[in-house]
Protein backbone atom coordinates (compact mmCIF):
# COMPACT_ATOMS: atom_id res chain seq x y z
CA UNK A 1 0.00 0.00 0.00
CA UNK A 2 1.41 3.38 -0.94
CA UNK A 3 2.04 5.96 1.77
CA UNK A 4 0.13 9.23 1.32
CA UNK A 5 1.27 11.47 4.15
CA UNK A 6 2.90 14.46 2.44
CA UNK A 7 0.46 17.10 3.77
CA UNK A 8 -2.63 15.80 5.64
CA UNK A 9 -5.91 17.25 4.40
CA UNK A 10 -6.79 18.57 7.84
CA UNK A 11 -3.54 20.55 7.91
CA UNK A 12 -4.20 21.98 4.45
CA UNK A 13 -7.66 23.01 5.64
CA UNK A 14 -6.23 24.77 8.68
CA UNK A 15 -3.77 26.68 6.51
CA UNK A 16 -6.50 27.77 4.11
CA UNK A 17 -8.83 28.91 6.91
CA UNK A 18 -5.97 30.89 8.49
CA UNK A 19 -5.21 32.46 5.11
CA UNK A 20 -8.87 33.41 4.67
CA UNK A 21 -8.96 35.09 8.07
CA UNK A 22 -5.75 37.02 7.34
CA UNK A 23 -7.08 38.21 3.98
CA UNK A 24 -10.42 39.13 5.55
CA UNK A 25 -8.67 41.19 8.23
CA UNK A 26 -6.61 43.00 5.58
CA UNK A 27 -9.63 43.76 3.38
CA UNK A 28 -11.67 45.21 6.24
CA UNK A 29 -8.95 47.85 6.78
CA UNK A 30 -9.02 49.03 3.17
CA UNK A 31 -10.75 52.32 2.29
CA UNK A 32 -13.79 52.00 0.06
CA UNK A 33 -17.47 51.17 0.07
CA UNK A 34 -18.85 49.26 3.03
CA UNK A 35 -19.94 46.31 0.92
CA UNK A 36 -16.32 45.61 0.00
CA UNK A 37 -15.36 45.06 3.62
CA UNK A 38 -18.13 42.52 4.16
CA UNK A 39 -18.78 40.80 0.82
CA UNK A 40 -15.16 40.37 -0.25
CA UNK A 41 -14.01 38.49 2.90
CA UNK A 42 -17.06 36.23 2.62
CA UNK A 43 -16.24 35.52 -1.03
CA UNK A 44 -12.64 34.73 -0.15
CA UNK A 45 -13.67 32.30 2.58
CA UNK A 46 -16.17 30.62 0.25
CA UNK A 47 -13.56 30.27 -2.50
CA UNK A 48 -11.06 28.73 -0.09
CA UNK A 49 -13.67 26.29 1.23
CA UNK A 50 -14.41 25.20 -2.34
CA UNK A 51 -10.69 24.79 -2.99
CA UNK A 52 -10.29 22.70 0.16
CA UNK A 53 -13.20 20.45 -0.79
CA UNK A 54 -11.65 19.94 -4.21
CA UNK A 55 -8.29 19.04 -2.65
CA UNK A 56 -9.98 16.57 -0.32
CA UNK A 57 -11.88 14.90 -3.16
CA UNK A 58 -8.78 14.56 -5.32
CA UNK A 59 -6.71 13.16 -2.46
CA UNK A 60 -9.32 10.51 -1.67
CA UNK A 61 -10.16 9.50 -5.26
CA UNK A 62 -9.47 5.84 -6.09
CA UNK A 63 -6.28 4.95 -7.96
CA UNK A 64 -6.37 2.11 -10.46
CA UNK A 65 -8.79 -0.80 -10.29
CA UNK A 66 -10.87 -1.11 -7.10
CA UNK A 67 -10.11 -3.92 -4.68
CA UNK A 68 -12.42 -6.94 -4.68
CA UNK A 69 -15.33 -6.50 -2.24
CA UNK A 70 -14.49 -7.52 1.31
CA UNK A 71 -17.12 -9.86 2.72
CA UNK A 72 -18.08 -9.07 6.31
CA UNK A 73 -21.04 -9.65 8.61
CA UNK A 74 -23.94 -7.14 8.66
CA UNK A 75 -23.46 -4.46 11.35
CA UNK A 76 -27.06 -4.68 12.63
CA UNK A 77 -29.92 -7.08 13.23
CA UNK A 78 -33.59 -6.56 12.52
CA UNK A 79 -35.36 -4.79 9.67
CA UNK A 80 -33.54 -1.92 7.93
CA UNK A 81 -33.63 0.08 4.70
CA UNK A 82 -30.68 1.32 2.67
CA UNK A 83 -29.98 4.91 1.60
CA UNK A 84 -27.08 6.36 -0.40
CA UNK A 85 -25.97 2.88 -1.41
CA UNK A 86 -22.92 2.06 -3.58
CA UNK A 87 -25.16 -0.50 -5.30
CA UNK A 88 -26.73 2.45 -7.16
CA UNK A 89 -23.82 4.83 -7.68
CA UNK A 90 -20.16 5.28 -6.80
CA UNK A 91 -19.18 7.35 -4.93
CA UNK A 92 -22.36 6.63 -3.00
CA UNK A 93 -22.45 9.97 -1.17
CA UNK A 94 -21.24 12.01 -4.12
CA UNK A 95 -17.69 12.30 -2.78
CA UNK A 96 -14.60 10.22 -2.03
CA UNK A 97 -13.75 12.34 1.03
CA UNK A 98 -13.15 10.50 4.32
CA UNK A 99 -12.81 7.19 2.45
CA UNK A 100 -16.58 6.97 1.92
CA UNK A 101 -16.52 5.98 -1.78
CA UNK A 102 -18.48 2.80 -0.99
CA UNK A 103 -20.26 4.02 2.15
CA UNK A 104 -23.86 3.14 2.91
CA UNK A 105 -26.50 4.64 5.20
CA UNK A 106 -29.13 2.42 6.76
CA UNK A 107 -32.25 3.33 8.75
CA UNK A 108 -34.27 0.98 10.94
CA UNK A 109 -37.84 0.12 9.99
CA UNK A 110 -40.52 -0.91 12.52
CA UNK A 111 -40.89 -4.64 12.77
CA UNK A 112 -44.18 -6.08 11.51
CA UNK A 113 -46.72 -6.57 14.30
CA UNK A 114 -45.03 -4.20 16.74
CA UNK A 115 -48.22 -2.24 17.14
CA UNK A 116 -46.47 1.05 16.48
CA UNK A 117 -46.49 3.29 13.41
CA UNK A 118 -46.27 1.52 10.06
CA UNK A 119 -43.17 3.44 9.03
CA UNK A 120 -40.47 5.63 10.52
CA UNK A 121 -41.05 9.41 10.50
CA UNK A 122 -40.23 10.64 7.00
CA UNK A 123 -39.32 13.91 5.34
CA UNK A 124 -41.64 16.88 5.96
CA UNK A 125 -41.58 20.08 3.95
CA UNK A 126 -42.50 22.51 6.72
CA UNK A 127 -43.65 20.96 9.99
CA UNK A 128 -42.42 19.71 12.32
CA UNK A 129 -39.05 21.32 11.73
CA UNK A 130 -37.27 18.87 14.05
CA UNK A 131 -38.18 15.63 15.81
CA UNK A 132 -36.98 13.91 18.92
CA UNK A 133 -34.67 10.96 18.32
CA UNK A 134 -37.00 8.64 20.21
CA UNK A 135 -39.44 8.90 17.27
CA UNK A 136 -37.03 6.92 15.08
CA UNK A 137 -36.72 3.14 15.51
CA UNK A 138 -32.99 3.26 14.68
CA UNK A 139 -32.16 5.31 17.78
CA UNK A 140 -30.50 3.05 20.32
CA UNK A 141 -30.32 0.00 18.04
CA UNK A 142 -27.24 -2.17 18.72
CA UNK A 143 -24.29 -1.81 16.34
CA UNK A 144 -22.27 -4.98 15.83
CA UNK A 145 -18.70 -5.71 14.82
CA UNK A 146 -18.61 -6.84 11.19
CA UNK A 147 -15.58 -9.07 11.77
CA UNK A 148 -13.02 -10.12 14.33
CA UNK A 149 -11.07 -6.91 14.75
CA UNK A 150 -9.01 -4.56 16.89
CA UNK A 151 -10.47 -1.22 17.92
CA UNK A 152 -8.36 1.64 16.56
CA UNK A 153 -10.55 4.58 17.56
CA UNK A 154 -13.53 4.87 19.90
CA UNK A 155 -14.76 8.46 20.11
CA UNK A 156 -17.68 9.44 22.33
CA UNK A 157 -19.14 12.57 23.95
CA UNK A 158 -20.83 14.46 21.10
CA UNK A 159 -24.50 15.17 21.62
CA UNK A 160 -27.35 13.51 19.72
CA UNK A 161 -29.15 16.47 18.16
CA UNK A 162 -32.77 16.62 16.98
CA UNK A 163 -33.62 15.35 13.50
CA UNK A 164 -32.99 17.56 10.47
CA UNK A 165 -35.40 15.92 8.00
CA UNK A 166 -37.68 18.85 7.26
CA UNK A 167 -36.89 21.27 4.41
CA UNK A 168 -35.59 24.00 6.71
CA UNK A 169 -33.80 21.43 8.85
CA UNK A 170 -31.96 20.01 5.84
CA UNK A 171 -31.03 23.47 4.59
CA UNK A 172 -29.61 24.27 8.02
CA UNK A 173 -27.73 20.94 8.09
CA UNK A 174 -26.20 21.36 4.63
CA UNK A 175 -25.42 25.07 4.55
CA UNK A 176 -24.61 25.83 8.18
CA UNK A 177 -23.86 22.75 10.28
CA UNK A 178 -22.18 20.80 7.49
CA UNK A 179 -19.74 23.58 6.60
CA UNK A 180 -18.89 24.34 10.21
CA UNK A 181 -18.31 20.67 11.00
CA UNK A 182 -16.10 20.24 7.91
CA UNK A 183 -13.91 23.15 8.99
CA UNK A 184 -13.53 21.78 12.52
CA UNK A 185 -12.60 18.30 11.27
CA UNK A 186 -13.75 14.85 10.19
CA UNK A 187 -14.54 13.78 13.75
CA UNK A 188 -17.27 16.41 13.91
CA UNK A 189 -18.74 15.23 10.62
CA UNK A 190 -19.03 11.57 11.59
CA UNK A 191 -19.91 12.29 15.22
CA UNK A 192 -19.39 9.62 17.86
CA UNK A 193 -17.70 6.76 16.06
CA UNK A 194 -15.73 3.53 16.16
CA UNK A 195 -12.99 2.49 13.74
CA UNK A 196 -12.04 -1.19 13.59
CA UNK A 197 -8.91 -2.75 12.11
CA UNK A 198 -10.12 -5.85 10.25
CA UNK A 199 -6.64 -6.84 9.09
CA UNK A 200 -5.20 -7.03 5.57
CA UNK A 201 -5.21 -3.24 5.27
CA UNK A 202 -8.97 -2.91 5.78
CA UNK A 203 -10.72 -0.71 8.34
CA UNK A 204 -14.41 -0.28 9.18
CA UNK A 205 -15.87 2.99 10.45
CA UNK A 206 -19.23 3.32 12.23
CA UNK A 207 -20.51 6.91 12.28
CA UNK A 208 -23.19 8.84 14.23
CA UNK A 209 -23.21 6.54 17.28
CA UNK A 210 -25.29 7.43 20.32
CA UNK A 211 -23.52 9.41 23.02
CA UNK A 212 -22.50 7.26 25.96
CA UNK A 213 -23.26 3.99 24.15
CA UNK A 214 -19.75 2.85 23.19
CA UNK A 215 -18.82 -0.49 24.75
CA UNK A 216 -15.23 -0.56 23.48
CA UNK A 217 -12.09 1.52 23.67
CA UNK A 218 -8.97 1.81 21.55
CA UNK A 219 -6.87 -1.35 21.77
CA UNK A 220 -9.75 -3.72 22.53
CA UNK A 221 -10.26 -6.83 20.44
CA UNK A 222 -13.79 -7.73 19.35
CA UNK A 223 -15.49 -10.72 17.77
CA UNK A 224 -17.78 -10.64 14.75
CA UNK A 225 -21.32 -9.94 15.91
CA UNK A 226 -20.25 -8.40 19.22
CA UNK A 227 -22.09 -5.21 20.21
CA UNK A 228 -19.73 -2.22 20.13
CA UNK A 229 -22.13 0.75 20.38
CA UNK A 230 -25.68 1.90 19.70
CA UNK A 231 -27.11 3.84 16.79
CA UNK A 232 -27.47 7.57 17.40
CA UNK A 233 -27.79 10.96 15.73
CA UNK A 234 -24.49 12.68 16.42
CA UNK A 235 -22.41 14.58 13.88
CA UNK A 236 -23.59 15.57 10.39
CA UNK A 237 -26.77 13.49 10.47
CA UNK A 238 -30.34 14.27 9.41
CA UNK A 239 -31.92 11.50 11.52
CA UNK A 240 -30.83 8.52 13.65
CA UNK A 241 -29.13 6.07 11.30
CA UNK A 242 -25.92 4.14 10.76
CA UNK A 243 -23.34 5.31 8.27
CA UNK A 244 -20.77 2.58 7.74
CA UNK A 245 -17.99 2.00 5.25
CA UNK A 246 -14.70 0.21 4.72
CA UNK A 247 -11.47 2.02 3.93
CA UNK A 248 -7.75 1.36 3.53
CA UNK A 249 -6.48 3.53 6.40
CA UNK A 250 -7.62 4.44 9.92
CA UNK A 251 -6.97 8.11 9.09
CA UNK A 252 -10.22 9.56 7.72
CA UNK A 253 -8.37 12.47 6.10
CA UNK A 254 -6.11 10.08 4.20
CA UNK A 255 -8.24 6.99 3.56
CA UNK A 256 -9.61 5.61 0.31
CA UNK A 257 -12.78 3.56 0.16
CA UNK A 258 -12.88 -0.24 -0.04
CA UNK A 259 -15.91 -2.11 -1.52
CA UNK A 260 -17.88 -4.37 0.81
CA UNK A 261 -20.55 -7.04 0.78
CA UNK A 262 -22.53 -8.24 3.79
CA UNK A 263 -22.70 -11.99 4.25
CA UNK A 264 -26.26 -13.19 3.59
CA UNK A 265 -27.39 -9.73 2.45
CA UNK A 266 -25.00 -8.49 -0.22
CA UNK A 267 -25.14 -4.75 -0.91
CA UNK A 268 -28.75 -3.50 -0.52
CA UNK A 269 -29.81 -0.88 -3.08
CA UNK A 270 -31.42 2.47 -2.30
CA UNK A 271 -34.83 1.95 -0.76
CA UNK A 272 -34.32 -1.80 -0.42
CA UNK A 273 -35.47 -3.26 2.88
CA UNK A 274 -33.51 -6.16 4.32
CA UNK A 275 -33.76 -8.22 7.50
CA UNK A 276 -30.93 -9.74 9.50
CA UNK A 277 -31.96 -12.44 11.94
CA UNK A 278 -30.46 -12.07 15.40
CA UNK A 279 -29.99 -15.82 15.70
CA UNK A 280 -27.84 -15.82 12.56
CA UNK A 281 -25.66 -13.09 14.03
CA UNK A 282 -25.21 -15.12 17.21
CA UNK A 283 -23.97 -17.98 15.06
CA UNK A 284 -21.59 -15.57 13.32
CA UNK A 285 -20.26 -14.37 16.66
CA UNK A 286 -19.59 -17.95 17.73
CA UNK A 287 -18.01 -18.93 14.42
CA UNK A 288 -14.24 -19.37 14.91
CA UNK A 289 -11.94 -17.33 12.71
CA UNK A 290 -14.53 -14.94 11.30
CA UNK A 291 -12.53 -12.18 9.67
CA UNK A 292 -12.98 -9.69 6.89
CA UNK A 293 -11.30 -11.08 3.81
CA UNK A 294 -11.62 -10.46 0.09
CA UNK A 295 -14.70 -12.14 -1.25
Amino acid sequence: MSVRKAVPTAMRLSWLVLLALMIGEFVTDLPGPGWATTVLPAMVVLALMVATTTLQARAAAPRGEPRPPVEVEPPVTGRWSALNSPADKVPSHGTHVYGQTYAIDIVAEPEAGEGGPSARPGFRWLWPLFRRNSAFPAFGAPLLAVADATVVTASDGQRDHLSRNSLLGLVHLMLVEGNVRSIIGAHRVIGNHVILDLGDGTYAVYAHARRGSLRVKAGDTVRAGQQIARCGNSGNSSEPHLHVHLMDSPDLDDARGVPFTWRGVGVPANGETFTVDAAEQQVAEARPGTVGGAG
